[in-house]
């Protein structure tokens, strides 16, 4: 028998979604729980009145970048298309499919929230799998599903190039995330 590993379910009925703590044993299977983020196409430009991070240093604490007009200029006149911003509609639609986004790619869904302009996802995985790739295969899948419901947006993507992706480490982050994410559904 595999090692003893601890599992939030997210229970999900017509009213909505709520955590379920328990142990789940999955035989030879190390999970690891992934807090992941990303903006909509240009939402958070670099240098913007937005607060961002340097992606370079992306990491939990960082401050933010000063804003700077110059910065946020180039960045916009580099733009393929119109920056992205969710409607209440596809906030609720983000939220439906990241389950099935999920089940895809056999990860564990806890929490998810869409704002007009980003996206929070709680997950867990085997722990061979990096919370990078998780990140880049809901985009990649999460998009297709705009695309077929909503039409491809003018830019040719609904995302940012980049995102974050933290491996949760201690029951303390844990709480905080899923309670931020919970938060913020639509």
């Amino acid at each position: 028998m595999g090692p003893l590993a601890w599992t939030p379910r997210l229970a999900c009925c017509d009213v909505g979604c709520s955590l379920v703590v328990g142990w789940a044993v999955k035989a030879g299977t190390v999970m690891t729980a992934w807090h992941i983020a990303f903006g909509t196409y240009g939402a958070r430009l670099p240098h913007a009145r937005v607060p961002t991070v340097d992606r370079r240093e992306n990491a939990r604490g960082q401050p933010f970048l000063e804003p700077e007009v110059q910065s946020e200029q180039a960045a916009r006149s580099r733009m393929r298309g119109a920056t992205v911003y969710f409607s209440q509609a596809q906030r609720l639609f983000v939220q439906e499919a990241l389950a099935g986004v999920c089940e895809r790619g056999g990860w564990q869904l806890h929490a998810c929230a869409a704002a007009s302009n980003h996206v929070h996802v709680l997950v867990e995985a085997d722990d061979t799998v990096h919370g990078e790739l998780i990140r880049r295969l809901i985009k990649r899948w999460l998009g297709q599903a705009l695309d077929r419901k909503f039409g491809k947006p003018d830019s040719g993507t609904w995302w940012a190039k980049q995102g974050s992706n933290i491996a949760v480490r201690d029951e303390a982050y844990r709480r905080n995330a899923y309670g931020y994410i919970v938060q913020q559904r639509a």
